[in-house]
């Protein structure tokens, strides 16, 4: 038969979990008036034994273990603290507040009593001490004769910047990489337990920095994911809890995305494709193409990507490819100047990647003229030829229909005077109609000035750049053919 209460010796080393300043008054420095006028509360810890103050009744201070038996019928909680302002107190039992009732009161004094205690109110016991400074707070753990308790946590503790962390065994945490992991498992029990750690049900070696109830997993990564087991036993039972450790990685940029060049080579001939950059990636298109735009971005767990345009969810028509890593645009033509960006973001954090598309246009070119149309005088000109271009090169006229052509003006070329020439007139008619007739013209040197006047020049002067054309020719040479008629008979 075990007595009505028992203090289990150390155990308080595990329990206290303060922000208050390093001096715990006593009584003693209470009574003379010697703790600081401003002050974080300080809970007071006394390890002297629990007061039995009849067969039935249990009295005890924070830091210590009570065992209940069978016949308790009260178990009193002394929580005294420190502190200016003066704190403020509250309980909680398994990190839940507690919910006072007839049986679990609050006493004028600030003490936890249970009336009439049941298995159901086994557990660890919190006073919380808090005001405007700061806060403490130390635990009590009730237990029945028997198996082991642990104090287990049912939380989640998201950490993304400390350099380390400490939970309560039954907490699932999700740290980032490099972190200083510490899982706390707090237990009470009579006779004492042996506490044995297992990580994925596979049991943990001396080597993982096991001390009192603490695990201490240094410079986390993704290796050490997995599920931490602590299981605490006596000869009475046993009991186990459990905490998920996650590994975060936030997002990463990737130099190369697979299932981009996959989605290029089947989107076909017409599809260009850019990968997204923290710094921003550019790139020129051309006009009715289709647009492939990577994110490429690595992180544990998998980032959740979302697209926007110029700061916005996206409204034109696209698809997603390859979980949302790839932004397909169907037709580039039907998007105005803008900025694609992909958000990918998971618990460790975010990253956001942009690209731009540039689309090229069809425009007229004026750059190239016909060949001049006089070698000399004053009407030689050149008109410029308009092509359609796209990047530089030409293409066909139709797709710059759209664009208003430029005016065309014509350009003067090879204005000077014309070397010296003949120059005929037209042939005379032909002198007889049959029969050989002759046909005349006049022939002259001249020489066409840029002015566009004609000035007579000698013959010599045309003589020694061709030979003079005739100005005589023959003409209706065909014999002459009559009717001819004899007299009449008689």
């Amino acid at each position: 038969e075990y007595p009505l209460h028992r203090l289990v010796s150390g155990f308080t080393s595990f329990l206290r979990t303060s922000s208050a300043e390093t001096f715990l008054p006593t009584s003693v420095d209470l009574a003379n008036g010697l703790y600081k006028p401003h002050q974080k509360p300080a809970i007071l810890r006394k390890i002297s034994a629990a007061q039995q103050l009849s067969a039935s009744e249990v009295v005890t201070h924070l830091g210590q273990t009570v065992v209940l038996a069978s016949d308790t019928l009260s178990v009193l909680l002394h929580c005294e603290a420190v502190g200016n302002p003066k704190p403020t107190i509250s309980w909680a039992k398994n990190g839940q507040e507690v919910k006072y009732n007839d049986r679990m009161l609050l006493q004028p004094d600030d003490s936890l009593q249970i009336l009439a205690p049941v298995e159901a109110d086994v557990g660890f016991y919190a006073c919380n001490a808090s005001n405007a400074l700061g806060s403490d707070s130390v635990s009590i753990a009730v237990t029945l004769a028997g198996k082991p308790l642990i104090k287990a946590s049912r939380g989640t503790v998201i950490n993304t910047e400390l350099p380390a962390v400490t939970v309560d065994i039954g907490t699932t945490l999700k740290t980032i990489q490099r972190t200083n992991v510490t899982i706390r498992c707090q237990v009470a029990g009579v006779p004492e337990a042996k506490i044995t750690w297992f990580k994925d049900k596979v049991k943990l070696s001396s080597t993982h920095h096991l001390h009192d109830g603490l695990l201490l997993i240094a410079n986390v990564s993704l290796s050490d994911q997995g599920l931490y087991s602590c299981k605490a036993a006596n000869f009475r039972g046993e009991v186990t809890e459990r905490s998920h450790l996650f590994v975060l990685e936030p997002p990463q940029p990737l130099s190369y995305l697979e299932d981009l060049h996959r989605a290029v080579s089947s989107a076909g001939t017409t599809a260009c494709s850019v990968l997204a950059s923290p710094s921003g990636t550019q790139m020129t298109v051309s006009p009715g193409c289709s647009a492939l735009i990577g994110c490429a971005v690595d992180g544990h767990p998998a980032p959740n990507i979302t697209w926007l345009y110029s700061g916005k969810p996206l409204s034109l028509p696209h698809h997603l490819l390859a979980a949302g890593q790839i932004l397909h645009i169907l037709n580039i033509s039907d998007v105005p100047g803008g900025e694609f960006s992909c958000l990918a973001q998971n618990e460790a954090g975010s990253l956001t990647q942009k690209a731009s598309l540039a689309v090229q246009e069809y425009q007229w070119s004026v750059d190239k003229l016909t060949a001049c149309s006089a070698s000399c005088g004053h009407r030689g000109v050149q008109i410029p030829q308009l092509r359609c271009l796209l990047d530089g090169a030409e293409v066909n006229i139709s797709h710059c229909k759209e664009k208003p052509k430029p005016v065309l003006q014509p350009t003067a070329c090879n204005r000077r005077d014309c070397p010296s020439r003949w120059m005929v007139t037209s042939w005379s008619s032909c002198t007889r109609s049959c029969g050989g007739g002759i046909q005349m013209r006049r022939v002259t040197c001249q020489r066409l000035t840029v002015k566009g006047s004609s000035v007579p020049m000698s013959n010599e002067a045309c003589a020694q750049l061709s030979k003079r054309p005739v100005d005589t020719q023959n003409c209706n040479r065909q014999s002459c053919v009559e009717w001819v008629t004899s007299s009449w008979g008689q």
